[in-house]
Parts: structure tokens; sequence; C-alpha cells
């Protein structure tokens, strides 16, 4: 009797892996979005770039930063000030304290948000999986592009756009709505190829519509250092 349970669970213990795979969605097509980052994100290591971000509050702006950036003998993402063009100081010393404490608060927040925003880029396998297992997909249009929505992927609440380039895997645009601090957010990027095959973000966006903050980030000016 003992052999027959022993025989039975060794039975249902070799369907196992294969029920576990069968229950994920788009492995397969996760798989090579993967591949292709990894290739991608190797490619990018030769590279130095330049990078804008500029912040506006009420249409007005307030801070125009311009950095060089490259990855470090670490792996790690430096970042080398080129140029910051902060917004003028009111004049008189209280209205100079309330000025600085603003600013202060903004560079807090605007942090926070950036944290927030990097949970999106699905910088793992297991996260890229995760998103594409529940995602509601749409066949290639003209352009070949896949596109991917799913929500819930960092906020319950949050939705989450992705368009790739069928032929190589790599991303074309992105949209996120999400919320941080009890505040809307909407993001928007647009990405670009080299010929080269090096894919990076051209063009983001983010509106945080509360509190009339808008950062938009340009990234240009690649330069391949093994050449």
């Amino acid at each position: 009797m003992k052999k027959q349970i022993l025989i039975a669970l060794a039975g249902v213990a070799a369907l196992i892996p294969q029920f576990s795979h069968a229950q994920v969605r788009n492995e397969g097509l996760a798989n090579d979005i993967i591949a292709a980052r990894q290739k991608n994100t190797a490619l990018m290591k030769q590279y130095a770039w330049n990078s804008r971000t500029e912040l506006l509050i009420n249409s007005a702006v307030k801070d125009i930063r311009i950095e060089q950036v490259m990855y470090g003998p670490a792996g790690t993402l430096q970042r080398t000030l080129l140029n910051d063009q902060p917004a003028a100081m009111p004049g008189g010393f209280l209205r100079k304290r309330i000025a600085e404490k603003e600013k202060a608060d903004t560079e807090k927040y605007l942090h926070g948000l950036r944290t927030l925003l990097e949970e999106y880029t699905l910088s793992t396998g297991g996260k890229v999986i995760d998103f594409l297992s529940q995602a509601v997909i749409q066949a290639p249009d003209a352009n070949g592009l896949l596109q991917f929505t799913g929500n819930g992927v960092v906020k319950p609440a949050d939705t989450m756009t992705l368009s790739i380039f069928a032929p190589t895997k790599q991303t074309r645009q992105m949209t996120i709505s999400t919320i941080f601090e009890g505040d809307q957010v909407n993001i928007s990027a647009t990405f670009k190829s080299l010929n080269s095959g090096l894919t990076y973000m051209a063009f983001g966006q983010v509106d945080v519509p509360a509190k009339n903050i808008t950062v938009q980030l340009q990234n240009y000016d690649f330069i391949n250092q093994n050449q």
C-alpha cells in the first residue's frame, strides 16, 4: 500500500512542473523580450550620452539640468552635471526662506516620484513575466507594434500600456497612469533605436496635474566609447 502511495505521489510530482509552466501566459514572448532587453543593456554600457531634465511648475520653467550619463566599472549609472539653471530666488529674507523650503519639498517629492517610476521599468525578468502574464495584448498594427495593457502593475489602481516592435522585441512607447502620495500621475515615453541596434528612451514626460508639475526628459548625443 505504501509503495502504491509513493508511486502515486511521484506521478503527481512529475506533473507539477508541467502544470506550473502551463499557467504562465505569454511566457515565450516574455522570454524573447527579456533576452532583447539583456542584449540592449549590454550594448548600452558601451555608450555615454547627454540627459536633459526640465522641471516646470504652473507651466513656468523652474530648473534645467543637463548631465552626461554613462555606466561605471561597477555597472551602475554615473551622472556628471554639465549645466544647472535653477530659477532665481525672490528677494527678501522671509520670501527667500519660504522659496528655499518649497524647493526642498519639491525636490523630496520628485525624488520619491522617481523611485516609484523606476518600478515601472520592469527591471527584472520576473517582473516582465508578471506583467505579460496578465496583460491584454493587441495584434501587431501596420507598423509592427504589439501593444500590452495591464492593471495593478505596481499600484492597485494603475494602468500601464507598453508598445513593443514585434521583429526586435524592443520598446517603442510606454504610458502609465498611477497614484503617488494621493496625486494622479501620468507618464509617457517614446523610444528610438540607433543604427547599432541600441534602443533608448528619447523623450519622457511626467505630469502631476494636482500640483501643476511637469517633468520633461530628453536623452541624446549617444557616443560609443569603444569606437
